[in-house]
């Protein structure tokens, strides 16, 4: 997968899907050109969305979060110093009552985090631009995506996401994977919160596996893709990994459109529909561009 998608659904229309306890504080814009660390939205598991009661509130004073919130810097829209609602349930969810209390109870949070994990237990932010995409075959095992993958797992909604394929010449066409109905892509992720000198920072990264079908003429990984029946258990279950990690259905597959784009998505500058609107291209070759090219990781 490479370093660019589309996100562009509302907040309202994210939480209704997802059926979410709204979290984004209306911090969330349409972004039809999403690069490393910018601001996105994900979907989670949190034991303090929404919570009015004392036990939940507890929950988010232990992670020293007034108001449950974990700032999200960087990226385009200049969101230093903002704050990603919820980022206190990374302690919440671990502990979930004072002596002996009743668990709180754990409801999923539509929450704003920033695209590029950042492990608790890194020294500073700065390494998580490197960390947008975590590979199934290795992540639960990787050091630093094995605890947010067996505790802090999220969907990342996105309209689509870019490709880059080299033609004859040189030239790189990009290409807009999307569902073909217009509907939203709940892609596999992770989130973690990192406590820096300017306070919690939300964090997420999103999943990538062998391609599989058309998708590998385009390039060799693609975003694992969850289908609506398959979201309960990656937000909450305690299935195997390779449960978790299973390829979409070719059923799935089959409703993704390979769309040409314009160039000018690969300035991340640029942003909006025009970026996502079909152009005239070459049909696909059978043999994907070198990854080492065209991608970010």
């Amino acid at each position: 997968m490479c370093g660019r998608y589309a996100t562009t659904r509302s907040a309202a229309d994210l939480s209704q899907l997802f059926e979410s306890y709204d979290e984004t504080g209306g911090r969330l814009d349409a972004d039809y050109n999403v690069a490393p660390t910018d601001p996105v939205p994900i979907v989670r598991m949190s034991a303090s969305a929404g919570a009015t009661d004392d036990r939940a509130a507890a929950a988010d004073d232990h992670a020293g979060l007034a108001g449950g919130r974990a700032g999200v810097v960087g990226g385009r829209a200049g969101v230093a110093g903002d704050r990603a609602a919820g980022a206190g349930a990374d302690t919440a969810d671990e502990r979930p009552g004072d002596q002996g209390d009743a668990p709180a109870t754990r409801r999923r949070a539509l929450s704003v985090a920033r695209w590029g994990l950042v492990p608790a237990w890194a020294k500073d932010a700065r390494g998580g631009a490197r960390m947008i995409n975590a590979r199934a075959e290795t992540v639960a095992t990787t050091n630093a995506y094995a605890r947010s993958f067996a505790k802090r797992r999220c969907l990342v909604p996105a309209d689509g996401w870019y490709e880059w394929v080299r033609g004859d010449g040189g030239t790189k066409q990009p290409y807009f994977m999307t569902p073909a109905d217009g509907g939203v892509l709940a892609l596999a992720g992770l989130w973690s919160v990192w406590k820096g000198p300017d306070g919690p920072l939300l964090s997420c990264s999103v999943i990538t596996t062998a391609a599989v079908g058309e998708l590998a003429d385009v390039h060799d990984r693609m975003p694992l893709l969850l289908a609506p029946e398959r979201w309960d258990d990656w937000l909450d279950g305690g299935d195997s990994a390779a449960h978790l990690l299973a390829p979409p259905s070719a059923r799935m597959l089959a409703g993704i459109e390979i769309r040409p784009v314009g160039r000018g998505v690969g300035d991340v500058r640029n942003d909006g529909p025009e970026l996502v609107a079909r152009v005239s291209a070459p049909p696909l070759r059978t043999d994907p561009a070198a990854p080492d090219e065209l991608t970010l990781f």
